[in-house]
């Protein structure tokens, strides 16, 4: 495969990547299905999706999680359920993400004026709630699961969530000591990021009979996935963690490095707090502690990836870093991919 190619189309056409982008797609009709009935009966409208909300390239997350269910031998039928599952926990995590960081990236496309994109956001949240409610009760009922298995799944749904909200609320009034980077993946990254990508196991590990040890290397794999995006994130959130005093694992790495030119720098732009094109600040400002970023994060995709893919689905794993780098915007950073 050339290192250039497109990611998406190496992998969207094969197996069993198309099988599980079918499932996908019927899990995100039958959420949108029943988010337009509870939005209907609020007097809001829910426009009908475009092929974009199908998409692969906007689906990918989905994807890995819904291939994890697979290597898990989840029936088909159970796979679609959590595929919308998994788009009612988007919704959530998206919906707080929008209020926390004050902006809207949409997960439902209504008639609700977009300049009250807070209230978009709560509205968000309350659908996909409903929306997981009415999927399980539903589930349970037809498949003749006791309901006391519905409030433990329903609860779980708050468990991983609830422990990475709390990490992202103690950072918002700033902080005060910049951890050492070691310890913030640890301590900061691990419930922020890589615990959330275990997250939509919650729920199946209540509804499913399962062997844990064949399970374990998923949600490692998962939980490593997570990291990785992580740190891509932060190359990509530098300036405005700085300026808003947020953990972020670059700014760590120049901070405790031994590179001086770059340390100056770092305490140049922490007094000042101007904002700098960011492509331009850390290719040239902080080479070294860019590439170190760059290759621990390569190294979380790589393992999580491995981990992930069966033996014979292993030739996923590079075009999946690369999509990873591409979306979230560091792929002209990136030195191991």
């Amino acid at each position: 495969m050339e290192k250039h190619s497109d990611p998406i189309a190496q992998m969207e056409n094969a197996e069993p990547v198309k099988k599980l982008l079918e499932e996908l797609r019927a899990g995100l009709f039958n959420y949108w299905e029943l988010a337009e009935g509870v939005l209907g009966r609020g007097g809001v409208t829910l426009r009908p999706p475009s092929e974009a909300y199908f998409s692969f390239e906007r689906n990918f997350f989905s994807f890995l999680f819904l291939y994890s269910f697979y290597r898990a031998n989840i029936p088909k039928s159970r796979r679609i359920l959590y595929a919308a599952t998994l788009q009612c926990l988007r919704g959530m995590v998206t919906g707080c993400d929008n209020l926390l960081d004050d902006e809207y990236k949409k997960t439902l496309d209504t008639d609700i004026p977009e300049t009250g994109f807070r209230f978009r956001s709560v509205i968000d949240i309350m659908v996909s709630d409903r929306v997981l409610f009415q999927l399980l009760l539903k589930t349970c009922m037809e498949q003749g699961i006791g309901l006391d298995k519905l409030g433990t799944a329903v609860a779980s749904s708050m468990k991983t969530m609830t422990q990475s909200g709390v990490q992202e609320a103690a950072e918002e009034a700033g902080i005060t000591t910049i951890l050492l980077p070691d310890d913030l993946l640890r301590t900061i990254h691990h419930y922020k990021t890589g615990i959330l990508f275990k997250c939509p196991w919650d729920i199946p590990l209540t509804m499913e009979t399962f062997d844990l040890s064949q399970i374990e290397p998923l949600l490692e794999g998962l939980y490593l996935i997570g990291m990785g995006c992580q740190i891509m994130d932060d190359m990509v959130d530098f300036m405005s963690d700085l300026e808003r005093k947020r953990h972020n694992y670059l700014v760590s790495l120049i901070y405790y490095s031994s590179n001086p030119v770059e340390k100056t720098r770092l305490q140049e732009l922490m007094v000042r707090g101007g904002r700098q094109r960011l492509t331009v600040a850390l290719a040239k400002d902080f080479p070294d502690s860019l590439v170190t970023a760059s290759e621990t994060s390569h190294d979380f995709l790589k393992r999580g990836l491995n981990l992930l893919f069966s033996d014979h689905h292993r030739f996923l794993v590079e075009p999946s870093i690369r999509f990873l780098e591409k979306r979230i915007g560091v792929a002209h950073f990136m030195s191991g991919g």
